[in-house]
């Protein structure tokens, strides 16, 4: 089996209070903020892992971001996947989910080979749930998400239990196809002292703009057709107020009262 596991590294959630918008493009400032990988995407590769051990074949995980994401790819290699790939290129800045599938998309392709995608059910800094799903209308690819298990049957079909909200579905879909899991799938591992003793020796191809062939109308700012129109800081909540009173019947009276002053009631 070929895997192809697609990764973010996202700002570390006990930070999140120290990152910044930059004013001008009004994307994230992600620069000096300690990142880790997406957690959802931590199961994917521990699935990814699980599914070469039973079947054989490789795992390969794939970023799309700054330099210092190369760090999340070696976190990977660690846990055990056999090649890691980075994608990386000023012109891809400000990439929103659909220039980033569009990127992503020309990178499977150039990779070549795959009989499995998989992805988080999502990414913690944005929560959009998208880039899975274009990434599979982008390759022509059947799509099932939310998976919280996954077989492999017959060798060219893949059986699946996705999550829906009172309870799961059971899904079957040919090979090649792509997933997104859930994290109630799997307990990712940690890393072996073998295992990052490899990754560090480890070489990380980095693909810019012009390996993978990207019109640069499709990627970047120019290649987002989301676009942020403003941000700002929510001003703050007013305090509450606490009604005071001897009995039940005397609170409910004042509330009342306040109520009315307010033309509520």
């Amino acid at each position: 089996m070929e895997v192809i596991v697609c990764i973010k590294q996202v700002p570390d959630t006990e930070h999140l209070h120290e990152v910044k918008i930059n004013p001008e493009t009004n994307t994230l400032m992600r620069e000096n903020i300690p990142a880790i990988i997406n957690p959802f995407d931590c199961n994917a590769i521990e699935e990814g892992l699980r599914i070469k051990e039973k079947h054989g074949g490789k795992v390969t995980v794939i970023s799309m971001g700054p330099p210092q994401a190369e760090s999340a790819l070696r976190e990977a290699l660690a846990m055990g996947a056999d090649e890691a790939i980075l994608i990386s290129d000023t012109a891809l800045a400000g990439s929103d989910t659909l220039a980033t599938s569009y990127t992503l998309a020309r990178a499977i392709e150039k990779i070549g080979k795959f009989d499995l995608i998989l992805f988080g059910k999502q990414a913690i800094d944005g929560d959009t749930a998208q880039v899975g799903p274009e990434v599979s209308e982008l390759l022509g690819r059947p799509l099932i998400t939310y998976a919280r298990k996954i077989e492999i049957i017959e060798g060219r079909k893949v059986k699946v239990e996705r999550t829906v909200e009172d309870g799961y579905e059971v899904w079957e879909a040919e090979l090649p196809c792509v997933i997104t899991v859930s994290k109630e799938i799997n307990e990712p591992r940690f890393a072996s002292m073998k295992g990052l003793l490899r990754a560090k020796k480890q070489q990380i191809p980095i693909w810019k703009a012009e390996d993978l062939g990207l019109e640069p109308t499709q990627v970047g700012l120019k290649g987002s057709p989301t676009q942020v129109i403003r941000v700002f800081t929510p001003p703050p909540r007013p305090k509450g107020e606490i009604l005071e009173g001897e009995n039940i019947q005397e609170k409910v009276n004042k509330l009342i009262q306040k109520l009315r002053e307010r033309k509520v009631v």
